[in-house]
C-alpha cells in the first residue's frame, strides 16, 4: 500500500461540486493500492501516518506526529500511484489493484482511521475528484508498506 502524504494547513476534496471531505492543519494522504496489499498493510500504513513525525516542535525540528498535534487526516484514493512508468510515454496500471480490491482496502483504511483518530475525512473511490490544498513547507513523503 502506498501513501503519498503532504503536510497541509488546509485541504478539501470535491465531487460533482460538493465538498465531501475537508480538514484544517494536518495530513493529506493520497492512497494507492497494489494487488498484494492486505488488510494488514492498511493497518500498517495507518500506524505510520498517525505516528510519522512531520510537524515542527517548538525548536522548528520535525519531531511531532499527527497524533501529537491532534491534526486532521484527509485520505484520498489515487490508483495512479501504483502506475508502472518505466517504459514509453503512457503509464501502465497493471501494477495497481483491481477496482474491487482497491475499494475494499481503501474502505478498511478509512474505517480504521475513524476508529483511531479524531478528525478523519476522505475522498470517494472510483470517481473524479478535485483536490484543493495548501501544502505546508512544502513537506511531502512517500510511504510504502
Amino acid at each position: 500500500m502506498i501513501g503519498l502524504l503532504q503536510r497541509v494547513t488546509q485541504t478539501s476534496v470535491t465531487v460533482d461540486g460538493v465538498v465531501v471531505g475537508m480538514i484544517e492543519r494536518g495530513l493529506l494522504v493520497f492512497v494507492g493500492v497494489q494487488p498484494q496489499d492486505s488488510a494488514g498493510d492498511a493497518e500498517r500504513l495507518l500506524e505510520r501516518l498517525l505516528g510519522y513525525r512531520v510537524f515542527p516542535d517548538p525548536t522548528g525540528r520535525m519531531n511531532l506526529s499527527l497524533r501529537d498535534i491532534a491534526g486532521g487526516l484527509l485520505l484520498v484514493p489515487q490508483f495512479t500511484l501504483a502506475a508502472d512508468t518505466t517504459k514509453g510515454t503512457r503509464a501502465s496500471f497493471t501494477s495497481a489493484a483491481p477496482p474491487t480490491l482497491g475499494a475494499t482496502r481503501f474502505a478498511e483504511l478509512v474505517a480504521h482511521a475513524k476508529q483511531r483518530h479524531r478528525t478523519v475525512a476522505s475522498g470517494a473511490f472510483g470517481v473524479d475528484m478535485q483536490v484543493a490544498l495548501v501544502n505546508d513547507g512544502p513537506v511531502t513523503f512517500w510511504l510504502e508498506t
